[in-house]
């Protein structure tokens, strides 16, 4: 019988790391997936945790492992940017009015930690900042006149490979050449400029204040009527989608658009954008739905306004605006949450990594 017979050194050789401290083993596998806040604390924890998290290389890992919207950028026109936390122990920025950029500029756009700004006097140049780490660069001036109100797009998706980050900024603006016509501007960091593509969008309706969103190459950008326009940076054309209804949003890596009416948020899925050119009696749908939430209304402080409406959406939380507070709703415990109030126009989400500029 082998009963009481102790392992092999050599066994105990190659699985040395069932034996870690818990400290290395959370310092290892636990910190990455932490939000900013979190880790600025836990600075304080001991020497050996301050050291890891201030490498450049933990910050590398930091932002390819952590992705949770942590919050939204908002603004009131003429003051100074505000943010606005979905879990304020966890999430938070040093400096919410971004008082560390040189000039006062006003949000434009985000992703994966990656906020762009444009200053409001002078050259009005773009600005992209991490505001977790106040890290921050100006971008060389664009080719094209985009408008007292650009409709950008920030595109970055952190990859393993690339320690430095590696994103692109897509400006959708008015055709000085065709009247009710766009074009598209897009920033690569990789490059260091601007190009403005060949392509020109063809319609007759305004792109609306609101942010774009970027799924599987593709950008898209609300026009007033429920149209779409969609502009594959690939192949650099573009194309109409119709059926749209309420905020654009990103879930599970498809394009959807969530609407609230009374108490319940539909979320429709984008499902075919040929559907307007099939035959006759099709039962090809371009938007299809695909989940129903009824809010407690109790929860949202009813009565506050007429209708609420949903401001932004991601695969775990959905956000509500009534005006005056802002509400979150978590997808997977299904609990409805004030956050506080916030007055602005424009509202951006936000991932609280460390990701470098």
């Amino acid at each position: 019988m082998d009963r009481g017979k102790r392992p092999s050194k050599s066994i105990l050789g190659g699985n040395n790391k069932i034996y870690m401290d818990l400290k290395d083993i959370i310092k290892e596998y636990t910190l990455p997936f932490l939000p900013a806040k979190s880790l600025f604390r836990f600075t304080g924890v001991c020497r050996d945790w301050k050291m890891q998290i201030s490498t450049p290389f933990f910050s590398h890992s930091q932002s390819n492992s952590f992705h949770s919207v942590s919050g939204l950028f908002y603004q009131i026109p003429g003051d100074p940017p505000s943010f606005i936390s979905l879990d304020p122990k966890a999430y938070g920025v040093p400096d919410p009015s971004l008082k560390f950029l040189p000039v006062p500029v006003d949000i434009r756009a985000s992703s994966n930690g990656l906020l762009c700004c444009q200053a409001r006097t002078g050259d009005k140049a773009y600005y992209m900042c991490n505001p977790a780490t106040k890290m921050w660069k100006k971008l060389p001036k664009p080719e094209a006149d985009h408008g007292i109100d650009p409709a950008l797009v920030v595109i970055f998706e952190p990859s393993l490979l690339n320690f430095v980050a590696d994103y692109k900024l897509v400006c959708a603006f008015p055709s000085t050449d065709l009247d009710d016509g766009y074009e598209f501007e897009i920033y690569s960091s990789a490059e260091g400029c601007w190009s403005v593509s060949r392509e020109i969008c063809l319609g007759d309706r305004k792109l609306l204040p609101s942010p774009g969103v970027h799924v599987n190459g593709i950008v898209y950008w609300q026009m007033k009527h429920s149209v779409l326009v969609a502009f594959d940076l690939a192949k650099e054309r573009s194309q109409l989608i119709y059926g749209m209804k309420g905020t654009l949003c990103v879930m599970q890596g498809k394009l959807c658009s969530v609407s609230m009416h009374g108490w319940t948020v539909t979320v429709n899925v984008l499902s075919n954008v040929y559907s307007n050119t099939m035959e006759m009696h099709s039962k090809a749908r371009t938007w299809v739905q695909k989940r129903l939430i009824n809010l407690d209304h109790s929860r949202l402080g009813a009565g506050a306004c007429k209708q609420p409406s949903v401001v932004f959406a991601d695969s775990d939380t959905v956000v509500i605006h009534d005006g005056t507070t802002i509400f979150s709703y978590d997808m997977k415990t299904k609990e409805t949450s004030a956050l506080g109030n916030a007055v602005g126009t424009r509202l951006i989400g936000y991932v609280n990594n460390l990701v470098h500029v």
